[in-house]
């Protein structure tokens, strides 16, 4: 049994997978998103100070969700992050499209897929089926 103390609160639980917090700190940081996603939906033009300060959530939170691919924006939202390779603006993820490309080119050249082995024809011998003698 793997037991933590969570890293919001402080109260120990059953840790399984995921973030080292408790199960009623998830609940409340779900809710939380709830929040800042209907938000983001109804004020477009929002910035991550303003979903910040109007949902009493720390900007690193919104950033991290963006990163984790669960908030998205409209393309003409004023929120973006960085790429992590190159720094271009992306709308949501860790990696813009042209680093992302890359990396599946580079991993699809390092793993290369198992080949059959060809196998050469067989050349029939035409002294294998031939009768022999032995010479006394």
């Amino acid at each position: 049994m793997n037991v933590r103390n969570c890293r919001k609160c402080g109260k120990i639980f059953n840790y399984v997978v995921g973030p080292a917090i408790c199960p009623a700190c998830r609940e409340a940081m779900e809710e939380k998103f709830q929040e800042v996603k209907k938000y983001v939906q109804d004020n477009r033009n929002a910035t991550i100070p303003d979903v910040s300060e109007a949902c009493d959530v720390d900007p690193n939170q919104i950033k991290q969700w963006i990163r984790e691919e669960r908030l998205q924006f409209a393309d003409d939202s004023p929120i973006k992050v960085t790429c992590e390779v190159c720094g271009a603006m992306i709308l949501s993820g860790r990696y813009c499209d042209k680093c992302k490309l890359e990396m599946v080119n580079n991993l699809n050249g390092a793993i290369r897929k198992p080949q059959a082995p060809v196998q050469e024809p067989v050349k029939k011998d035409p002294t294998k089926n031939k009768m022999r003698f032995l010479d006394k």
